[in-house]
């Protein structure tokens, strides 16, 4: 009986001081996070943990269902932190910081923000054999190459908690090669793929870029994001079978192909040519906190995440990397991409980048 009072008013204590704590900040001048989101004098004691909680609540906007949930999430928040400190102090590349997912436990993240299924067939019969820039020649092709600096990428955008990363890839590479063709940059529906494409894709419940590509190439193009917003979960199709929509679809394409599989120069011909949709592992806790640098691991190569590399190059310190943007929104990351290293001599690339990797085509 004592011990239950106890443990009662130790917790009553402890949501009194976060209480307390977020009092102070709402009181406190506001200041910056720190490129990392914390500093030193933040880990030196309790009350300044509580504090930097506050600021992150404050600044990511959370409510908690319950004072006991927000304790729960500020022992969460602490340990995503000593984590980022403690990589911090090891790598030397890239660094880690405190994000939107610093009060989840790793298996949320990962539940909540991948979202590649695995292929019908997990041999290379579903994928295609023609790669029109096989004939490049290497000695052609740029030192490094950014399609954001060429107007084909639009503004990044966040998936939110709906396992839709594929049909961001998916669109990214569409939006690319269409505005490299028409010089129009036009941000596109993932909503209507999520919707309507369910041939081998599960809406917020995972998907394949090559399946995503070939409902856009059968069924006329795709919408605009204006015409059929994001939402951020699974809606009705609002897309009529017979393609007779009030409003046409905007952009089209003639189809897609695969990049040669284990393939770094491959890869490095289409990206010179265009953004490529590429899957590789994202469920690592350092790529949960990556905050900027060129990124070299850890991570092993079981595809769970679909992005899009918009192109390569080379860091002051020599690092090769591929840029790739991701869909967790411009928060994350260096304003919501990663540089990810290349040329590690790893066969099948760094987390996997080598290994599934396709871009649209487009002759018009």
């Amino acid at each position: 009986m004592h011990s239950a009072m106890a443990a009662r008013n130790k917790v009553s204590v402890a949501l009194l001081l976060l209480l307390c704590a977020g009092a102070c900040v709402a009181l406190a001048r506001p200041s910056e996070f720190s490129i990392v989101g914390y500093s030193e004098e933040d880990l030196a004691s309790h009350d300044k943990l509580m504090e930097l909680f506050e600021k992150f609540v404050a600044k990511y906007r959370k409510a908690y269902s319950s004072f006991e949930e927000k304790l729960r999430r500020f022992e969460v928040f602490k340990d995503n932190l000593k984590h980022i400190d403690d990589e911090n102090k090891r790598v030397t590349s890239y660094w880690l910081g405190l994000n939107e997912f610093a009060d989840l436990t790793h298996d949320e993240f990962k539940a909540a923000y991948l979202g590649l299924a695995p292929a019908r067939n997990d041999d290379d019969e579903d994928r295609s054999s023609a790669f029109r820039y096989e004939d490049v020649d290497m000695a052609g092709v740029p030192r490094e190459v950014d399609w954001r600096k060429k107007g084909a990428v639009t503004e990044v955008k966040n998936q939110g908690q709906c396992g839709s990363c594929w049909a961001f890839s998916t669109v990214a590479a569409v939006e690319g090669i269409n505005a490299i063709v028409t010089g129009n940059l036009t941000a596109l529906s993932e909503q209507e793929l999520i919707d309507c494409d369910t041939d081998g894709n599960n809406g917020c419940n995972g998907g394949l870029m090559d399946y995503a590509f070939s409902y856009i190439a059968a069924n006329g193009g795709l919408h605009t994001e204006d015409s059929y917003p994001y939402l951020m979960e699974e809606g009705t199709c609002r897309r009529s079978p017979q393609g007779d929509d009030d409003e046409a679809a905007a952009v089209t394409i003639s189809g897609y192909e695969d990049v040669p599989r284990n393939n770094e120069q491959a890869l490095l011909k289409a990206l010179a040519h265009q953004p490529v949709s590429v899957a590789i592992e994202a469920s690592g806790r350092n790529f949960q906190f990556y905050s900027g640098g060129v990124f070299d691991g850890p991570c092993d190569t079981r595809l769970d995440h679909g992005v899009t590399a918009v192109g390569y190059g080379t860091a002051m310190r020599g690092h090769d990397y591929i840029i790739v943007k991701n869909s967790w929104g411009a928060q994350w990351g260096e304003k919501g991409y990663i540089r990810m290293r290349r040329g590690t001599g790893k066969h099948d690339g760094l987390c996997g980048l080598y290994k599934m990797a396709s871009y649209p085509t487009k002759t018009a």
